[in-house]
C-alpha cells in the first residue's frame, strides 16, 4: 500500500497555504432608530402641503371665468351684511346730536346767581358720565325766549325775569338707565330746584339701533347659510370631475386627509378671492354714498361724512370668508368622501 496520504477535505476545498478568510461582524441594528427623523417628517409635511396648494391654484386658474364668478357672488353676499353694519356705524356717529337731545336740563332756583351757577358747572363736570356741562344765565335764557317765541314786546313789559338759570349736563352716553341715574344724581345738587331729561329720543335711538342690529345678525346669518351652500356646491363638482382620480388614490393607500387637502386649500382660495372682492365692493359703495351724504348734511349745516371701510374691519372681512370657504369646502368633502370609497 502507498504511504501517500489522501488530502483532507478542508484541503481539497482551499489550496494550501491560504489564510481563512475572517467573516465580516453583522451590522447591529440600532434600537433607536424607529423612522425618519422630525426634520424628514417636517420638509414631507411641508412639501405635501405646497403640492396640494399649487395643484389647487393652477385648478382654479385652468376656470378663470367661473372662478370668477363664484368668487363675486360670494363677494356679494358677504359685502351686504357688512355694508350695513358699516352704515349703522356712521349713523352712531351721529350721536352727538342725539346726546343733544338727551341733554338733561337743571332749573336753578330764582336767588341762583351767575357765580353759584358757574360753581355748580364745575362741579358737575368732575361727576362721572358727564361729557359736558355748560351755565345760562336769568338774562341769556330770557333772550333766548323773547327770540324763539315771538312774545319779545311782551315779555318786557313784565316787572321782573320770571326765568331761572339753567345748567345744560350732556351726557357722556346715551343709555336710558345711566341717563336716569345721572339725572337723579344732578337733582340732588345744591340751587338745583328741578332736574328734567326727555327719555323719549332715548327710547326712540335705543329701538332704532337694536331694530337694526337684529336685522344685521339675521340677514348675517341668512347670507353665511347661502354661502356655505355655493361653496359646497362648488367643491362637489370639483370632486365629481375627479372621482376617478380620487378612487384610485384611495385604492393604492392614499388617506382620507391627503384627498382632502387640495379641496380645502381650494374653497379657502374661494373665500379669499371673495373678500377681497367684498373689501372693493363696500370701498367703492361708501365711497360713491358718500357724496350724496355730504351734500344732504351740507343742508342742515353739518359736516358730517361716511367713514370708509376701517382696515380692522376689511381683515376681519377676509380672514372671515377665508374661513367660511374652507368650512363649506370641509362640509362638502366630508359629505360626498365616503361615496368615494373604491369598489
Amino acid at each position: 500500500m502507498s504511504a501517500t496520504r489522501s488530502p483532507k477535505v478542508a484541503d481539497r476545498v482551499a489550496p494550501r497555504g491560504s489564510e481563512p478568510q475572517p467573516q465580516k461582524p453583522k451590522k447591529r441594528r440600532n434600537d433607536d432608530d424607529d423612522g425618519p427623523d422630525f426634520s424628514s417628517l417636517l420638509r414631507a409635511w411641508i412639501e405635501s402641503h405646497r403640492a396640494s396648494w399649487v395643484d389647487s391654484l393652477r385648478r382654479l386658474g385652468k376656470q378663470p371665468i367661473g372662478s370668477f364668478f363664484t368668487c363675486l357672488v360670494m363677494a356679494v353676499a358677504l359685502s351686504l351684511p357688512m355694508g350695513l353694519s358699516l352704515l349703522l356705524k356712521n349713523v352712531e356717529r351721529l350721536g352727538g346730536s342725539w346726546q343733544r337731545a338727551a341733554q338733561i336740563s337743571l332749573y336753578l332756583e330764582l336767588d341762583a346767581g351767575e357765580r353759584e351757577g358757574q360753581a355748580l358747572v364745575t362741579q358737575i363736570k368732575g361727576l362721572s358720565g358727564v361729557a359736558q356741562a355748560e351755565f345760562v344765565s336769568r338774562e341769556q335764557a330770557l333772550g333766548e325766549f323773547q327770540q324763539q317765541s315771538g312774545l319779545g314786546e311782551a315779555l318786557k313789559e313784565l316787572p321782573e325775569n320770571p326765568l331761572p338759570g339753567v345748567v345744560v349736563v350732556t351726557p357722556l352716553e346715551v343709555d336710558k338707565a345711566a341717563l336716569e341715574t345721572l339725572r337723579q344724581q344732578l337733582a340732588e345738587l345744591p340751587k338745583v330746584q328741578q332736574a328734567q331729561l326727555d327719555l323719549v329720543w332715548v327710547e326712540r335711538l335705543a329701538a332704532i339701533l337694536k331694530l337694526g342690529d337684529r336685522f344685521v345678525f339675521g340677514l348675517t346669518l341668512l347670507l353665511v347659510s347661502a354661502l356655505l351652500l355655493v361653496i359646497g356646491n362648488t367643491i362637489r363638482l370639483h370632486i365629481e370631475n375627479r372621482r376617478i382620480e380620487i378612487e384610485v388614490i384611495k385604492l393604492v393607500g392614499g388617506t382620507d386627509s391627503y384627498v382632502r387637502r387640495p379641496f380645502l386649500y381650494m374653497g379657502a382660495l374661494y373665500g379669499f378671492g371673495a373678500g377681497l372682492f367684498a373689501w372693493g365692493i363696500l370701498a367703492f359703495g361708501l365711497d360713491w354714498l358718500n357724496d350724496a351724504v355730504t351734500g344732504l348734511s351740507g343742508l342742515y349745516g353739518s359736516d358730517f361724512a361716511l367713514g370708509g371701510v376701517p382696515a380692522a374691519d376689511g381683515l376681519s372681512l377676509l380672514l372671515g370668508a377665508v374661513l367660511l370657504g374652507y368650512i363649506g369646502a370641509w362640509i362638502a368633502v366630508w359629505r360626498h368622501l365616503r361615496e368615494l370609497a373604491p369598489r
